[in-house]
Formats: structure tokens, sequence, C-alpha cells
């Protein structure tokens, strides 16, 4: 699974995601101050998962109709520290077994609730 952090996406986040073995891209490293329109449309190019914590993508795909990207990840909370969203996103993919692509997965406290895109 290849992903792509948004510009709001913790750095130290994606350097754990990387160091298990996933393949990030990230906007703040090679795109900084793209629009999220920008940041959709690359992840649909590369076929990559959008890490963030930014609402505006479900509007985007859902509302406005926009390309849809193989996957979002939305983080829906703050954490306790910069690592916690990808602490959270591993345990979730191992422990869970829980299938990212093909839906919008907003990631909450108190749990994890989906919506197919497509």
């Amino acid at each position: 699974m290849k992903f792509l952090a948004n510009e709001n996406f913790p750095f130290p986040s994606i350097g754990i995601l990387r160091a298990n073995g996933f393949e990030v891209a990230s906007i703040v490293e090679d795109s900084p101050g793209w629009s999220d329109e920008k940041v959709l449309k690359r992840a649909v190019e590369e076929e990559r998962v959008i890490l963030t914590f930014d609402r505006d993508y479900g509007e985007l795909i859902f509302r406005y109709k926009l390309n849809t990207p193989p996957a979002v990840v939305y983080f829906r909370f703050k954490g306790r520290d910069p690592e916690e969203a990808a602490r959270v996103l591993l345990q979730k993919i191992n422990e869970s077994e829980l299938i990212i692509e093909g839906f919008f997965t907003v990631i909450e406290e108190t749990g994890v609730r989906q919506r197919k895109l497509k």
C-alpha cells in the first residue's frame, strides 16, 4: 500500500510508517502549499492512499465528485503526540484487519467509520 501524507500529517508519523515498510510520499517534503485538489489529483495519478487530518477530502470526493483516489484515511482526533497517528493506523491495519483501499475511512478516538468510495 502506498500512502500520500497530506501537509498536516505529522512528519514523525511518516517516519514510523516508512520504518514499517510502507512507501509514503509527503506533501510537506516535496510539494508544500498545494491545494487539496492538487493533492487529490496526485493521489489518483500515483495510486496512493491519502493520510490527512483535513475533512475537506470527503466533500471534494462525495459532494463535488472529484476524482477518487484508492482510499482516504481521515484522522479525526488530535492525538497526544506526533507519532500517534502512525501507531493508531498500524494497530488498526494489523489487529483489526481493517480494509482501507476502496474506502473513505474516518479514525476517531472512539472507533472507525468507513464509507465506500465510487
